[in-house]
């Protein structure tokens, strides 16, 4: 009955955290800035939380680049996904091969600490109208999006990582934040099915391992969040585009999240929709209400192991690679082309 990744306080588990890992509803830790002090300090909490449960307890984190990145002093300093986008409009062949060595350095950087995957690509089109999407998407143009992202999952994969695209069935249209407010989106099914769903379906045809639904409402085609939809997550997701993965709800503690209800409400209309695995973040009291009502439901678990690593670094051995060496070269000569290549460490 695993189904909820929540996070924990501090750069150490205390006997809080311990005590709700512990929870037989529990599947999963989502880590942010605060847990993190140096690559050393990461790898032991990473090995402690591993430690408690058996299967291990996945560890996840939003390690996307540019300005999303959890972990910075002493990772990569990745660029934001447009950069890629940017070279892809003069020279696609050099941007492909920029954006498999970035998927796979990220990959590499976080399963050397311990960390089991992060949530990436964004496949949201960059429609240049929102702020919480803007330069994490990759291109406006869906082909654009789907090479690009292909090959950031191709070097992901070549690392052992497994992959996930949000903001399922698209993110960028709108200007809303759905941290903040629930967006609405107004277009057609037909207008969302030619342009937003184009980067899912070449993923899920790659056989990308999770998806994650983003908290929008779109209007004209339901009306309910896609994330609490069972229509956008079983008729589009699961049976038109055929995704067999792992189904992430985006943070239940959002603001686009709250026509749903209280936390125990949002998780079982997650559930109920076709959600496998619920994220509920900075909410302590609300995790607890949530595995609470998940005890108590006793809801089927999923099949999670394709989202455990492939293969494992040791901390020390992705900076002395070849592999490593070959590929940060590869970045350094695509951050050269736009002068980012500024503290890199």
């Amino acid at each position: 009955m695993r189904r909820l990744i929540c996070d924990i306080e501090g750069t150490e588990l205390t006997d809080t955290d311990r005590r709700r890992l512990s929870h037989p509803a529990c599947a999963g830790v989502i880590l942010f800035a605060r847990n993190y002090r140096n690559k050393r300090q990461l790898s032991r909490l990473t090995r402690d939380i591993h430690a408690l449960r058996s299967p291990p307890l996945l560890i996840a984190v939003d390690q996307e680049g540019g300005r999303v990145r959890r972990f910075r002093d002493g990772f990569l300093a990745l660029p934001p996904m447009r950069r890629f986008g940017e070279l892809y409009d003069q020279d696609p062949a050099a941007a492909l091969q920029a954006a498999e060595a970035g998927g796979w350095l990220m990959a590499a950087e976080c399963l050397s600490v311990g960390v089991d995957f992060s949530f990436a690509p964004v496949l949201d089109l960059d429609y240049g109208d929102s702020d919480v999407i803007g330069d994490r998407a990759f291109h406006a143009a869906p082909e654009a999006v789907s090479a690009l992202a292909g090959a950031w999952v191709r070097g992901m994969r070549q690392a052992g990582m497994a992959a996930t695209g949000k903001h399922f069935p698209g993110h960028g249209y709108v200007a809303a934040d759905s941290h903040k407010e629930l967006p609405d989106d107004t277009r057609s099914l037909a207008d969302i099915r030619a342009s937003d769903l184009r980067p899912f379906s070449a993923m899920i045809q790659a056989g990308i391992e999770g998806v994650m639904p983003g908290h929008v409402l779109y209007s004209r085609i339901d009306d309910r969040p896609a994330g609490f939809s069972p229509f956008w997550l079983q008729t589009i997701l699961r049976r038109e585009l055929g995704f067999g993965g792992i189904i992430f709800s985006d943070d239940l503690s959002m603001a686009g999240a709250s026509t749903a209800g209280g936390p125990a409400d949002r998780a079982r209309a997650a559930l109920d929709a076709g959600c496998d695995l619920l994220l509920v973040c900075n909410a302590p009291e609300a995790a607890d209400e949530v595995l609470e009502s998940l005890e108590e439901a006793g809801h089927a678990s999923s099949d999670i192991s394709i989202l455990y690593p492939r293969r494992r670094f040791a901390i020390d051995t992705p900076e002395k690679s070849e592999a490593w060496k070959r590929r940060v070269g590869m970045m350094d000569s695509f951050l050269e082309e736009f002068n980012l290549n500024q503290n890199r460490y």
